[in-house]
């Protein structure tokens, strides 16, 4: 496989999707559906991370993230080296820049997912190896590279669709809203009044939209409005880790934005169904519709370990 043309990627962190321009996006989709095919086909991938080691660093639990990594990993010739909050001296009051600089030493890229956003910005400031961004309570960019492989997928192309997010205006909102505008796809996110994105977000969304595609990105609280001639429509827990207090209160505020049969007849007949998983069904998403023909959610579950090998490949290289 020949990276010639992605040189460029070599080094670089994958921390926010508006940290790299469309043509580098697609660059990384092209390489993810070529591994795909290989999985596909039964084809032994080229071990371009022959020799490396992924550090993984988890301060949340996760099922897609940590498989996906460590089985991508593995099947580009390297390893992943899980260490959870107890296997690390984080936990016990060592500094993220003696971490930073330590696994520097040993590892060959890191990838995080935690909480507190400025933990992976100082990471990656103070590391000398690649840092990968697999979640924090601000961004989720991995999870939306596979969104929009799948999207690519399904639909042949991503210009001017329409993708809606219903729900929370959280991390998958903010990347999403990111996705798009790199992308070329208008997106909609709909919350209620109090969970909307962080106006900042919205604005820093707004201004790689026009710089890049100009594609538009709306914010709404009318959940029928706002699915309205919809190509994709998405949506995620109404309450994430971290939010299980609020939980019953969410129950009650985000009702009306269950995606459900009443809601997808206001989207295109042909509209695809997107959920990052886990799932509460009966909550945020009927089981109708989560199992039913339009709904793709274990499409977009597999391509985290496509794009994922995509992104360690060629940052990692």
């Amino acid at each position: 496989m020949d990276f010639t043309a992605m040189e460029h990627l070599r080094g670089r962190d994958f921390i926010s999707l508006k940290d790299f321009d469309g043509r580098s996006l697609y660059q990384i989709l092209d390489v993810a559906q070529r591994f795909k095919a290989m999985n596909h086909g039964h084809i032994p991938h080229p071990h371009v991370l022959r020799g490396k080691t992924l550090a993984m660093i988890f301060s949340k639990s996760s099922t897609r993230t940590r498989v996906s990594f460590e089985t991508g990993i593995w099947q580009l010739g390297g390893l992943g080296q899980f260490l959870s909050s107890g296997d690390l001296q984080l936990g016990r009051g060592e500094t993220i820049h003696d971490t930073a600089k330590v696994l520097s030493r040993y590892v060959d890229g890191i990838m995080i997912r935690t909480f507190d956003h400025q933990d992976v910005l100082d990471l990656a400031e103070h590391a000398s190896i690649p840092v990968i961004n697999g979640l924090t309570d601000l961004l989720h960019p991995c999870q939306v590279m596979a969104d929009f492989l799948t999207i690519k997928e399904h639909k042949g192309s991503i210009q001017g669709l329409k993708v809606t997010y219903m729900g929370d205006g959280n991390n998958m909102a903010n990347s999403l809203m990111f996705g798009g505008a790199r992308f070329g796809a208008h997106v909609t996110i709909c919350s209620p009044e109090g969970y909307l994105p962080a106006q900042e977000m919205v604005e820093q969304a707004r201004g790689v939209a026009a710089a890049e595609q100009g594609t538009e990105i709306h914010v709404e609280t009318d959940a029928v409005a706002a699915v309205q001639g919809a190509d994709v429509v998405y949506t995620d827990v109404w309450a994430s880790m971290g939010q299980e207090s609020q939980q019953q209160q969410r129950l009650q505020e985000f009702r009306a934005y269950q995606v459900n049969q009443e809601l997808m007849a206001h989207a295109k007949p042909d509209a695809v169904v997107m959920h990052c998983l886990p799932a509460h069904r009966g909550e945020e998403i009927t089981a109708e519709i989560l199992d039913g023909p339009q709904a793709i959610v274990f499409d977009q579950a597999e391509n985290r370990l496509h794009a994922q090998k995509a992104i360690m490949a060629l940052l990692m290289r």
